[in-house]
């Protein structure tokens, strides 16, 4: 007796479209999860709500800014174990406390950040520029305003590409906070950090929230363990008096 062959059943071209399409979607939407959760990140790592919402010292210094991040850490130290670390941030001083190959990634002319403190560099004023790179760029930060042992606030108009700057094609006004908050009596800090900035025209806008802000995440993140590592150390003591 013969036996009938079994049909083979045919896949349906436009079922294996759907499916192909559908599987072609997978990293397209992991990458914008991935780029979501990184701006998220770069706007506010390490903050809670209320510190996101909080009047900030310079906050009016930036009027309508178009970019605002906040960050924060906590640090076993108090207050006055950390500001020797912070007077002496800046290109060329103590740095900003990155990790080495992060600075030989993005700023492969920036020294390594210091691990000891500089006496030279423990005496800033209202009014002191912090330079930010090399001295033709002109880029750097100028103190508008500190309070020892409570907060530091810099404003620079000058970290943009010198020929953007003196053409006109593009502005960027921004402004870093630094600030000091005792916790436990005094024996650790809360240390905020925000920035606040408004760019010209709009294309500088979206290149910021696109490609500044999620770096941050990364930058600041960086920043904040750096100087929570050294403020931490226990063999450190207050600089001493420099000898001119």
């Amino acid at each position: 007796m013969s036996v009938a062959p079994t049909a083979v059943p045919i896949e349906n071209p436009l079922e294996l479209t759907d499916m192909h399409r559908a599987l072609a979607t997978i990293p397209v939407v992991l990458a914008g999860a991935g780029m979501t959760m990184l701006y998220r990140l770069g706007r506010s790592y390490g903050t809670e709500p209320a510190e996101r919402t909080a009047t900030m010292p310079g906050d009016e210094v930036v009027q309508h800014a178009d970019v605002v991040c906040t960050h924060a850490i906590t640090i076993n130290a108090p207050p006055q174990r950390i500001w020797p670390w912070l007077q002496q941030v800046g290109w060329h001083r103590g740095g900003w406390y990155t990790a080495r190959w992060v600075d030989k990634l993005l700023f492969p002319d920036h020294w390594a950040s210091a691990d000891v403190l500089l006496p030279n560099y423990q005496h800033l004023v209202v009014g002191d520029f912090i330079p930010d790179g090399a001295p033709e760029t002109g880029c750097g930060f100028t103190v508008v305003d500190l309070q020892a042992e409570e907060h530091l606030l810099l404003r620079s108009t000058t970290h943009l590409p010198r020929s953007w700057r003196d053409s006109g094609v593009a502005a960027l006004e921004w402004t870093w906070v630094f600030v000091l908050r005792p916790l436990d009596g005094g024996a650790r800090t809360r240390f905020i950090f925000r920035w606040r900035g408004r760019t010209h025209p709009w294309w500088l806008g979206l290149m910021c929230h696109a490609f500044i802000v999620p770096a941050d995440f990364l930058m600041s993140r960086d920043m904040l363990r750096g100087l929570r590592q050294r403020a931490e150390r226990i063999d450190d003591h207050p600089p001493p008096a420099p000898r001119w």
